[in-house]
């Protein structure tokens, strides 16, 4: 009976601070959540700015792309200019050339009509007569006449074939003059419009570089907003992670001044069960005394009135039950074991080295820049890197990132070990 009542006094405790549990540290949770809703509106910031980043490397490659075209362009247009040029150049000197060989031409006219001019003189001053005609009526002989008449021919002949090819000469040497002029014509058509060109492109390539520094400038502006909320969401997290651990000490606390309470309860009834209980012992005590002294005294009386009766005298025994109290023991509730403090259920995962587990970061070392190994390496926030957790009587080394506290990462050496340890719960200890 006094189990029961012992039993129902611990129940009715536990229930209290179970009911008032949930409600103890609601100002630590209603940070946490609000901590969680500005790292989430942060984190939604940094996701939109990346994807804006993302865009602004896209477009910015595009631009450098198209400014590497220009570039190709404008250097190609700078070499046709300067073929364009070359070639200029050889028909001005062709040009120059070809107008000394028409003076050339004209200066051996001049000698072949100087020439003529002489030879005609000569002729008359040495004839009697007119001319050739006069030169053949003076021949003495039929042989000379024929001879005259040749001479005449071939000074006729080679008077014409040099007129004709001075007159040819003329001709080709101002055709080749005209056609080297419209070829220069044609070149300087073509610089100009090679130089308008170059001169569009130019413009572009201005245009391009102007758009690309606003895009670096836009780029450098999201870089910078993007390690702001970096470390905004960091710092979130590891506030998160405080206020975390912060209610579950909370709650620790709680859940020992409950069990105490319980415990000084439970004492307390069973103090005042014993004391009751002495209490009845000794009201049984002074009703057997009281009792055992009427009967003697009820005995001496027969014993005056009954002289002749036997001397015997009866007596009667007087026995007093009696009960032990039992006290029960209070049972250790502290936070704190031979296994180190007590930090509460914790959440357990397992995780490896791979891209599926660890991202960009896989085969790599850890977040606090050691190589992660397997039964050693475990990743949990809210705590220095280097802090020894005890759990399921392992003990494990704090040197990752990526949970937090409360949530335990624990390194596997391969994907399948990870996947299969799944999801558990296990108390953790703190070890000094």
């Amino acid at each position: 009976m006094k189990k029961k009542k012992l039993f129902s006094l611990v129940l009715a405790t536990v229930l209290t601070a179970a009911t008032v549990l949930p409600c103890y540290g609601a100002s630590t949770k209603e940070k946490i959540s609000n901590a969680q809703a500005e790292q989430a509106a942060a984190q939604s910031q940094l996701d939109s700015i990346q994807s804006r980043i993302d865009e602004l490397n896209s477009k910015k490659g595009q631009s450098e792309e198209y400014l590497s075209e220009l570039n190709q362009q404008l250097d190609d247009l700078q070499n046709r200019l300067q073929e364009l040029q070359d070639q200029y150049d050889a028909k001005q000197n062709e040009l120059v050339q070809i107008q000394a060989d028409l003076e050339d031409a004209k200066a051996k006219e001049e000698e072949q009509y100087e020439a003529m001019k002489l030879r005609i003189q000569y002729m008359y001053e040495n004839s009697s007569g007119n001319g050739y005609m006069a030169m053949l009526f003076s021949s003495k002989s039929i042989s000379e006449l024929i001879s005259r008449a040749e001479y005449i021919q071939k000074i006729s002949d080679f008077d014409r074939d040099l007129m004709q090819e001075y007159e040819d000469t003329v001709n080709q040497v101002k055709e080749k003059e005209t056609q080297v002029q419209e070829e220069q014509a044609a070149i300087v058509e073509l610089q100009q419009q090679s130089s308008d060109q170059q001169e569009a492109i130019q413009e572009l390539y201005a245009a391009a570089y102007q758009e690309l520094r606003t895009y670096s400038a836009e780029l450098d502006d999201a870089k910078s907003s993007e390690s702001t909320l970096v470390d905004e969401i960091n710092s979130k997290a590891d506030a998160i992670n405080d206020l975390i651990r912060q209610a579950k000490e909370e709650e620790i606390a709680a859940q020992k001044k409950a069990e105490e309470e319980a415990a000084a309860a439970a004492a307390q009834q069973a103090a005042a069960e014993a004391e009751a209980e002495a209490a009845r012992k000794q009201a049984a005590e002074a009703e057997a005394a009281r009792v055992a002294a009427a009967e003697a005294a009820n005995a001496a009386a027969k014993a005056d009135t009954d002289t002749s009766s036997s001397s015997g005298s009866s007596s009667s025994d007087s026995s007093a039950s009696s009960t032990t109290t039992e006290s029960p023991s209070a049972s250790d509730t502290s936070s704190s074991s031979s296994s180190g403090t007590y930090l509460g259920r914790f959440k357990l995962t397992g995780y490896c080295s791979c891209s599926i587990c660890t991202g960009q970061w896989s085969g790599g070392s850890t977040a606090s820049g050691t190589t992660p190994t397997a039964g050693r390496t475990i990743a949990m926030g809210g705590v220095p890197f280097g802090t020894k957790l005890m759990i399921n009587g392992q003990v494990y080394t704090v040197e990752d990132r990526g949970t937090a506290y409360g949530h335990v990462d624990i390194f596997c050496s391969s994907h399948s070990e990870a996947l299969s340890f799944g999801v558990q719960y296990a108390d953790v200890y703190q070890l000094s």
